[in-house]
């Protein structure tokens, strides 16, 4: 039997099998000549009660069977739309695990880091440029981070202008968490049904004097690109109100427009999407916001600057909204998204974006006439189909678990609710025209089980470790791992 501990010690019995196999009889520990002096006596423990006795090849195998039931997008094809799962190149993650970046404390001083605050300095750089922001802050950890960092300093700029305003416009076709970092930014969400593209008139319908902002997605969840944000942004600006961009489809524009030269003030980047950082399982992420010169005073801080000669951790100003962050944000994914900009340089970013809306269209183009397509404009970086013309009585769900059996993970669906069950598909640029073949392949053997053989798909998946689920009982009656144990 193997045991792996510290120091042959283990640490806290409460934390480390505390809810083992019932029935074991305790293990003594081996006495060891550990000096007493490295760990209080109340951390250390010589006997665990139903220390379970496995080998080490058990351990291992088990974990190494369960790893190979997990589905990775290192191991298959993520559909997913609006949020992108794609391959993250693994150079990213050699450079993220340098020591002399790596192992930095962030309370190091300044003139023992240039190499990171350079790094960070030139990211902001690099992403005030492809953007067209005057001034761009790391902080913000996360998307949704960076949404609310954007709503606060929308807030912080019509305050210092004696404003009052307390609404912001979120059309339909917004990503989901906006109306959410909206709301606790403070304000009320006034939602607009936009159908498909936002148009001039739907927003000058709600603009008035109570209203700070509009929240819009460009290209929206849809897949769209919002043809009239300009004359949208003028009018904003008109009636005293800013426009903040969910930058998390730059991966649509990239290197081709910039949402900063369209007359929005405020945005923020998702970069485990547009470059290519790790995404999933609750994070990391980071969230950097891009605003305009007239609102860079009210950024969090502190940021990096550079005096040319070296780089410094700038002081935060009485106009900042203060920090989002106890020290400089999610540096490590900051190193990623640098080392994929500097790989791919202004040419290959470029053609990363090219090749996310060529695959995107190549799918819709495979799929358009088996599946229902709500909107007929042209795709940019997603496709969003419905499940109207599904047979059998089958729906979007009944699609996705069944593409779990072809080995599939199953795409965004129910989302965007505009469209009644959309099936939302963006395959990014990282895979190749065989892959997105034999998914639409599937796809288009699905819609004829729908039809030859609806049960199918209502039993889907029978392929699968775990069969269906009854969700609906597993939202309203969990059954959780702690109450079973506690």
């Amino acid at each position: 039997m193997t045991i792996i501990g510290t120091s042959g010690l283990v640490l806290n019995e409460k934390l480390l099998f505390e809810h083992s196999a019932p029935g074991r009889k305790g293990y003594s520990l081996p006495k060891l000549d550990v000096p007493k002096t490295e760990l209080a006596a109340e951390l250390c423990r010589e006997e665990i009660s139903g220390f379970p006795e496995l080998s080490e090849v058990d351990v291992v195998r088990h974990f190494t069977r369960l790893s190979t039931w997990n589905y990775g997008v290192d191991s298959g094809f993520y559909p997913l739309g609006s949020c992108t799962m794609k391959y993250n190149p693994k150079v990213n993650e050699v450079v993220a695990r340098l020591p002399g970046l790596a192992d930095i404390h962030p309370a190091t001083p300044a003139h023992l880091t240039q190499g990171m605050l350079g790094l960070m300095y030139r990211l902001q750089e690099s992403l005030a440029e492809i953007s067209g922001f005057a001034k761009v802050t790391l902080q913000p950890a996360a998307g949704a981070q960076g949404e609310m960092t954007g709503m606060l300093v929308i807030r912080a700029w019509h305050e210092a202008r004696g404003s009052k305003r307390t609404k912001v416009l979120i059309p339909a076709t917004a990503h989901g968490t906006n109306p959410a970092s909206a709301a606790l930014a403070g304000y009320d969400v006034v939602p607009i049904s936009s159908d498909g593209v936002l148009t001039l008139e739907e927003v000058e319908a709600h603009m008035n004097d109570d209203v700070a902002a509009l929240m819009v997605t460009n290209p929206n969840t849809l897949g769209l690109f919002e043809t009239n944000i300009e004359a949208i942004c003028k009018l904003v600006h008109e009636r005293g109100g800013l426009v903040y961009c969910d930058g998390a489809n730059l991966n649509a524009l990239m290197g081709i427009a910039r949402p900063g030269d369209m007359g929005l003030d405020v945005m923020h980047f998702n970069l485990h999407k547009t470059f290519s950082t790790p995404h999933g399982g609750g994070g990391p992420g980071s969230g950097p916001v891009g605003v305009t010169a007239a609102l860079a005073p009210y950024l969090p801080g502190p940021g990096v600057e550079c005096d040319g000669k070296s780089y410094r951790l700038e002081s935060v100003n009485e106009s900042s909204i203060g920090r989002m962050m106890a020290f400089h944000g999610n540096v490590g994914i900051m190193v990623r998204a640098y080392a994929y900009i500097r790989s791919m340089g202004p040419t290959g970013l470029k053609h990363a974006t090219e090749m996310a809306v060529l695959n995107a269209n190549y799918v819709r183009a495979r799929l358009e006439g088996v599946y229902d397509l709500p909107y007929k404009n042209r795709s940019l970086h997603e496709v969003v189909f419905s499940d109207k013309d599904l047979e059998g009585g089958c729906h979007t769900l009944d699609l996705a678990k069944r593409l779990i059996d072809y080995g599939y993970h199953p795409p965004t669906i129910y989302f965007p609710l505009v469209v009644k069950g959309a099936i939302m598909i963006e395959p990014t640029e990282t895979e190749s025209q065989e892959v997105l073949d034999e998914f639409c392949d599937a796809m288009i053997a699905i819609a004829g089980e729908a039809r030859d053989n609806p049960e199918l798909l209502h039993d889907a998946p029978i392929r699968s470790k775990v069969r269906r689920l009854d969700e609906t009982a597993a939202a309203r009656k969990p059954k959780l791992k702690w109450e079973e144990v506690g």
